[in-house]
């Protein structure tokens, strides 16, 4: 615009110098006579038109997911969704107090599971409870079960599930290990608490407000919500039922994880045990 100016000034015969319209204008002299140097980059279709459909089939898939599975070098990826803007926008975190504690983490398989519950929406159902059983070293979703009531048989049921998944059959398991939650009436209630000695593991819980010494299920929670619950309408507790044990199953077996090396949960108890 100033160069514009300054040229259309010159015809009529006004001789003002380019410092002083950008100072009149408010402009930085600089972009006046900028000229860029290089092209912009181009995009390999061959590498676009994969990411592109993942990406709308999963669109809150990132670029390590989304690399992994279409067996593309991340730093390609992470390229093509910064020129494309492609990236999934995150919400920004503040300054927050955090209180120091024992994380939900383990050294092997086994030793320390972590339980949880949430809210799905099950259309003509109404809101349904979800209980889930993860392990926190394979990071395997073990048991869950979806019931119309948040009573403690659901998160049972779901530690059943887990035994079963495990070690193939219900009943005292050999070794002692933990099974953390948080201090909810469900998991402090008789019924549960009975049960989780019956099959001989440990119940320990997070300090109350402190939900992250229970991040790994939070996590999962907050992941599946994200990448399976927000993006289906359910109309009842059977279909939110067979469409979460589908995102399950390939949550467990098909979705890497970067704090496994990029292995899938399966694959990281197989080479632990």
């Amino acid at each position: 615009m100033i160069r514009t100016l300054h040229e259309g000034l010159l015809a009529e015969g006004v001789t003002v110098p380019i410092a002083k319209l950008c100072a009149w204008f408010g402009v930085p002299r600089r972009t006046v006579y900028y000229k860029p140097t290089k092209a912009a980059p181009k995009v390999d279709p061959r590498f676009a038109e994969p990411i592109k459909a993942m990406i709308e089939q999963e669109p809150s898939f990132g670029y390590r997911t989304v690399a992994w599975l279409l067996g593309f070098n991340k730093n390609t990826v992470q390229r093509i969704f910064q020129l494309k803007g492609w990236q999934v926008r995150k919400r920004a975190v503040g300054m927050r107090p955090r209180i120091e504690a024992v994380p939900s983490v383990a050294t092997a398989p086994n030793e320390r599971w972590s339980t949880d519950l949430a809210r799905v929406w099950a259309g003509k159902d109404g809101w349904a409870s979800l209980a889930l059983v993860i392990d926190c070293h394979t990071r395997e979703l073990l048991g869950w079960h979806l019931s119309r009531c948040g009573k403690a048989t659901t998160a049972a049921s779901a530690l059943e599930h887990a035994l079963i998944s495990r070690f193939g059959t219900l009943g005292r398991v050999d070794r002692e290990f933990l099974l953390r939650s948080d201090n909810g009436l469900v998991f402090t209630s008789r019924h549960f608490t009975a049960l989780v000695r019956s099959y001989g593991l440990k119940q320990e819980f997070i300090t109350p407000h402190c939900p992250q010494q229970n991040g790994m299920v939070e996590r999962v929670i907050r992941t599946l919500k994200e990448q399976c619950v927000h993006r289906h309408r359910f109309e009842s507790i059977q279909h939110a039922t067979r469409v979460i044990g589908d995102w399950i199953s390939f949550y467990n077996n098909r979705r890497p994880h970067q704090a496994l090396a990029m292995r899938t949960p399966a694959e990281a108890f197989r080479l632990a045990a």
